[in-house]
């Protein structure tokens, strides 16, 4: 028997789904821009976002040269 993971599935009449999104982004020739206070606004606007459109951010990340977002 498999494991039971806790899992957000969305049901509609016809399906199950259980969708995520991987975002990378990366500065330009990656170069180290991006600071420890971009990256908390980024993660507050990506928040905000994702309440507008019905999504979670389930995790955010970044480095001086990239970002990573779940969605």
């Amino acid at each position: 028997m498999g494991t039971t993971k806790n899992i957000d599935l969305i049901r509609s009449r016809n399906s199950v789904s259980c969708l995520y999104v991987h975002l990378v982004f990366v500065s330009k020739y990656r170069r180290r821009i991006f600071t420890g206070e971009m990256l908390k606004a980024m993660e507050a606007i990506f928040c905000d976002a994702c309440a507008v459109n019905d999504a979670r951010l389930v995790e955010f990340d970044g480095e001086p040269d990239h970002t990573h977002a779940l969605i």
